[in-house]
């Protein structure tokens, strides 16, 4: 609706006018309301012309809700004819669950940096349009690049370019994977403050469908202990679960040599100078605990006890000197029941080398009757595998049960005999000193214990990041060949994860990512006869919830095609 104002002689009228397309295909307009004259209306919301225009114009804006919540709540009438065959290649069935993840795509001005990258490059394909495609497809039907073109003509909005525009694009994204992280940061603030006084970092590998190494895939400790070529990728996580930064480096490589690298791309490019460093043993090593050390940085590393010299070793199995975490209280563990849940901890100063430290151990009774139950269970099947003669020759499992499984290859007089495999019941009990017991050190040296353990504790959110990539985004196998592609390819794993973990985070916790991943595929719509599109999903608690977080609404019976593309707009930030 618009003002327009029709002049006179003598008076000047105010009406409310809308714009319509008429059966010539010419817009026109019809007035719907008068709103008076310029006299009559400068008594009562004058006294200049300006306040007269400015009042008309809200009248105008008002009378524009009116008419589209009119529209939304009017009766439709289609006829369906059982004698009618659809229209050849007529598209019935849309996809529409992503629309949330767009949503947090545009909230992260995504759509910007991709105009930035287009204005350095001069190419002619929407990067924008096939970058997002691509996010949406991984999240919802996670499958090679030409599957999720393919997947892509299925949304509401379908792909304006050629599926050789993705592979172009592909080549684009992997050459400013750093500038993309680094936007994503900056732009991430908007959505709120990030908790990157915490970051986490930890490794992992993806392989390769190949038998050859090629490039950065090459052979290395496979986490999944698969015989192929990998690539590693090193993640930083801020303390809040949302992912900050990763770095890719070559199958055979040292993890511990990616920190350095995409820590300083962390200081430098996106400024984060002062944080808490939070990893596992396997990436705190005493030059990583050095580099954290530095300038506003300390570290909170987790340790392993079996790995700690001989006196310390002692002193932290020992069961005396504990307090409990939660009033500091001393407590001796041989008191305490089987059932109790408490936590308890004692710590002193540690320095393996030349920093000097802080070794906090802890006790968990609770954690104690788990590893028992586990190692109950793997006993057991070492017996089996006695018993039936079926024992692996090597075991590329630390868990694996064939640990306990001992060898004698010689008789009592010492002499040559056949191999007997026997239950080594000294390993099991060595095992057992161990249960409940974890180990992390700090620089944190005044800092309370309870503080320190809560940040260690959240390592988990780090390994369920890479969960997810692996799982339910499938980023393996990789199936891609250059370089650049391949870097594209975790990039678009890695924004994937970002927008979902923001998506996630606004809906509190309160569902788990199988439900949420679940609702967004089957959040589908069918066409019905070009009219306008009826729902396909069932509307629960969880999709009210979406709706909420994202700011539009899909779950009426019928909405109308300018209704699906206001609905569009919303989530692209744009109403």
């Amino acid at each position: 609706m618009k003002v327009t104002i029709s002049k006179s002689k003598n008076s000047e009228s105010f009406y409310i006018a809308k714009s319509f397309i008429n059966n010539k295909g010419k817009s026109t307009s019809v007035n719907v309301r008068k709103l008076g004259t310029l006299k009559e209306l400068l008594l009562e919301h004058g006294p200049t012309r300006d306040d007269v225009m400015k009042w008309a114009k809200q009248e105008a804006r008002l009378e524009t809700l009116k008419y589209k919540k009119e529209q939304q709540s009017k009766a439709v009438q289609i006829t369906f004819h059982s004698d009618h065959k659809l229209d050849f290649d007529q598209q019935v069935f849309w996809r529409g669950g992503y629309l949330f993840p767009q949503t947090f795509y545009y909230r992260l001005q995504l759509d910007k940096t991709c105009r930035k990258i287009r204005d350095k490059y001069k190419f002619k394909f929407d990067l924008n349009a096939i970058l997002s495609d691509l996010i949406y497809a991984r999240i919802l039907e996670p499958a090679s690049k030409r599957s999720s073109y393919k997947i892509a003509s299925e949304f509401l909005e379908r792909p304006t370019y050629k599926l050789h525009d993705v592979y172009r694009a592909l080549d684009v994204l992997g050459n400013e994977c750093d500038l993309i992280q680094s936007e994503v940061y900056k732009n991430s603030h908007l959505l709120g403050k990030r908790n990157d006084k915490i970051l986490y970092y930890d490794c992992t590998n993806y392989f390769f469908e190949i038998e050859q190494e090629d490039g950065d895939r090459k052979y290395g400790k496979s986490k999944e202990h698969r015989p192929n070529p990998i690539i590693q990728m090193g993640m930083f996580m801020d303390g809040d679960g949302i992912p900050l930064a990763f770095f890719l480096f070559p199958g055979n490589a040292n993890e511990q040599t990616s920190l350095k690298p995409l820590e300083e791309k962390i200081l430098q490019d996106f400024g984060c100078t002062k944080f808490i460093y939070c990893s596992d043993a396997g990436l705190g090593s005493e030059k990583i605990k050095k580099l954290n050390h530095a300038d506003e940085r300390a570290f909170i590393v987790t340790q392993s006890i079996k790995k700690l010299n001989k006196d310390d070793k002692a002193w932290a199995l020992d069961k005396t000197g504990f307090k409990r975490v939660s009033d500091n209280l001393p407590v001796d563990l041989s008191k305490i029941s089987d059932d109790d849940m408490g936590l308890y901890y004692k710590d002193a100063p540690y320095t393996p080398h030349t920093l000097q430290q802080r070794l906090i151990i802890t006790y968990s009774p609770k954690y104690a009757r788990y590893q028992k139950t586990i190692r109950s269970a793997q006993v057991e099947r070492a017996e089996n595998m006695i018993h039936s003669g079926n024992v692996k020759k090597e075991r590329k499992n630390p868990n694996d049960p064939s640990r306990f499984i001992g060898k004698l290859a010689v008789t009592e007089e010492g002499e040559v005999a056949k191999i007997q495999n026997y239950l080594d019941t000294d390993k099991v009990e060595e095992e057992a000193r161990y249960d409940g017991m974890y180990a992390v050190t700090t620089d944190l040296l005044d800092d309370e214990v309870q503080d320190i353990l809560k940040v260690s504790e959240g390592r988990w959110e780090i390994e369920e990041c890479f969960r997810i990539m692996k799982t339910e985004f499938e980023a393996r196998p990789v199936f891609l060949h250059e370089d650049l592609r391949i870097k594209a390819h975790f990039l678009i794993c890695f924004l994937s994860l970002i927008i979902y973990r923001y998506l996630e985070k606004e809906l509190k916790g309160e569902y788990t990512c199988e439900k949420i991943l679940g609702k967004l595929k089957a959040m589908n719509f069918a066409d019905i006869q070009e009219q306008g599109y009826v729902p396909l999903y069932t509307r629960d608690k969880l999709t009210d919830a979406l709706h909420k977080i994202c700011g539009f609404e899909t779950d009426f019976q019928f909405i109308t095609k300018s209704h699906m593309r206001t609905i569009q707009k919303k989530s692209k930030c744009k109403e």
